[in-house]
This record gives structure tokens, C-alpha cells and sequence, in this order.
């Protein structure tokens, strides 16, 4: 009699660990597939995120309402236009969002849990460009107290004089075609602030007439719209202070920083400057916050 009722009290026993067992069999299979249905979701927030502060702050130099379109057309373009909780602009520095979509759950939905949430935050700010690849064989010289907007002459009829302000670089050797090559379609090398580069001697005026005209032709919008990025005339040169004077002229010349520089008008056969304006603007590079800040701003992540 004892035996058997001990029989039925461990066939009791067993049935409620194999129900406790189930249960937790059941809420590890929840856990990993609404668990992983909730980090896939978020991972793909975040990236909408970065991707929407990244947009935007191309147009942190421009206006708000520039930096909001982009935000907002990024977010629509990823199909998270309902997702933004908060958007945080500060011209000039950086722009910040914060997103939050609700996801339905398929297993705990059984128990009364439909939906899950996920949120993501991201923060990209813009700062003096300091490495940058694509710069034009044109230089200006640090000392200059730039004003925007406010027409330059860009002399490129001989190598730099210690009393100039402007001059010719020779980025990645000498030679007029090389010169023209770098003028046209940008240095494929990458250049950074500390970097010594030599000027360049060689006759290049008409090398420059040439390339210039080409940069105005290539850009389809009217003169003196700059806005568009797609306009070769807007170009990127290096800010440098001289570094070796030989006989009154500055040989090299160290890099402190980059600037952008817009093209106004052709080169007249008598002129033998690159006229245009400078302009402040975001483009590819990295930042670095020892460069000079000209007007050149790179863009990263900071959140």
C-alpha cells in the first residue's frame, strides 16, 4: 500500500516538472523568436537613425528647414516616417534624433502581449575637415581672414611668392598635365592637416583656362547657384601656411586645414586668376579638431 501510493506521488512529481519544463521549453522558444524579431527590428531603427542624421547634417551650413526636409525624407524613404519622437537641430553644429516603433509579437501575443518596442537614438555633428581625399592643386594661404560669399582672385601664374596669399600646388608631382588633371577631376590622393606638399613651377595658365572652363560647362545649374552638390565648379582646396622659403618664393607649404571655393566665371586669355567666392560646406573627409576652420566641415557619428 505504502509503494504504490509512493508510485502515484513520484508519477505526480514527474508530471509537474515535465509541466514546469514545458513552461520554460515555451518561454525560451518565445524569448528567442520574438526576442530575435525585437533586436532585428531595432537594428534596423538604428540604421534609419544614423542614416537620417548623416543626411541631414550634410545641410547643418544651409538652414533648419533644409536639415529638417532631409531628416524627414530619409525617415519616409526607409518607411519610418511614423517612428520620429523627437528631432533636435543646432546650426553649424549638430543634429539629433530619437525614434521609437512599436513591433507586433507573434509568440507572447498567446499570453495578452501583442506588442513590443523598440527605440533608437542617434547624434552626427559636423567639424573642421582635416583629412580629405579630391582637392584641387589650388591653395590659400592660412593667414587669409576669410569672408564668405565675398569675391577671390586666385592667382595661378607662377609658384608662390612669400608675399601672395594664393598659389598652385603640385599634388602628386609636377607637370602641367598633372596640374590639370587634379584641377578637373580632384586628387585621387588623400591629403591631412601636417602634410607637407611642394609647389608647383611649371607654366600652367593655359592648363588652367582649360580645366575651368570645363568645371563651369559640366555644371547644369545657373551662376552662382551653389547649393547643388553635383556642380564640379564648387571645388576643395587646401588652407596651408608656408613651410620651406627659398630666393622669395615658398617651395612647400605645411596643410593646417581645407576650404571650398566656388568657381564664378571663366578664366580670361589676359587674366591669370581663378576668380569665385568661398563658401562654408559639409563634404567627404573626416574631421579633426586641430585643422583650421575654413568653411570646410566633415561629418560624423557621435551617438
Amino acid at each position: 500500500m505504502n509503494m504504490k501510493r509512493l508510485f502515484r506521488d513520484q508519477q505526480g512529481s514527474t508530471l509537474i516538472l515535465f509541466a514546469l519544463a514545458f513552461i520554460g521549453m515555451m518561454a525560451m522558444a518565445g524569448l528567442v523568436l520574438d526576442g530575435g524579431m525585437l533586436y532585428v527590428e531595432k537594428a534596423a531603427l538604428q540604421k534609419t537613425a544614423d542614416a537620417a542624421v548623416l543626411s541631414g547634417a550634410q545641410e547643418l551650413t544651409d538652414s533648419q528647414d533644409e536639415v529638417q526636409q532631409v531628416v524627414n525624407h530619409i525617415l519616409a524613404a526607409h518607411g519610418k516616417s511614423n517612428t520620429l519622437v523627437d528631432l533636435n537641430v543646432v546650426m553649424n553644429d549638430k543634429v539629433s534624433v530619437s525614434l521609437k516603433e512599436t513591433v507586433p509579437l507573434s509568440f507572447f501575443s498567446i499570453f495578452g502581449q501583442d506588442t513590443g518596442t523598440v527605440t533608437a537614438q542617434s547624434t552626427a555633428e559636423i567639424g573642421p575637415m582635416g583629412r580629405a581625399t579630391g582637392a584641387a592643386p589650388l591653395g590659400i594661404d592660412a593667414s587669409v581672414d576669410l569672408v564668405y560669399n565675398k569675391e577671390y582672385q586666385l592667382k595661378v601664374d607662377q609658384t608662390l611668392e612669400d608675399t601672395g596669399n594664393f598659389g598652385v600646388l603640385a599634388l602628386g608631382g609636377e607637370g602641367a598635365s598633372n596640374y590639370y588633371d587634379n584641377l578637373r577631376n580632384g586628387y585621387d590622393g588623400e591629403l591631412k592637416v601636417g602634410d607637407i606638399v611642394q609647389t608647383e613651377t611649371g607654366n600652367i595658365s593655359g592648363k588652367t583656362r582649360q580645366a575651368v572652363q570645363e568645371l563651369i560647362e559640366a555644371c547644369p545649374y545657373p551662376d552662382g547657384d551653389y547649393d547643388h552638390r553635383d556642380c564640379p565648379r564648387v571645388i576643395l582646396i587646401p588652407v596651408y601656411e608656408p613651410y620651406n622659403d627659398t630666393q622669395n618664393q615658398i617651395k612647400e607649404v605645411k596643410i593646417t586645414g581645407f576650404a571650398y571655393f566656388y568657381i564664378s566665371e571663366p578664366v580670361d586669355s589676359q587674366d591669370k586668376t581663378v576668380q569665385g567666392i568661398f563658401i562654408k560646406r559639409t563634404g567627404k573627409g573626416y574631421v579633426n579638431s586641430e585643422a583650421l576652420n575654413r568653411g570646410a566641415y566633415a561629418i560624423r557619428l557621435t551617438e
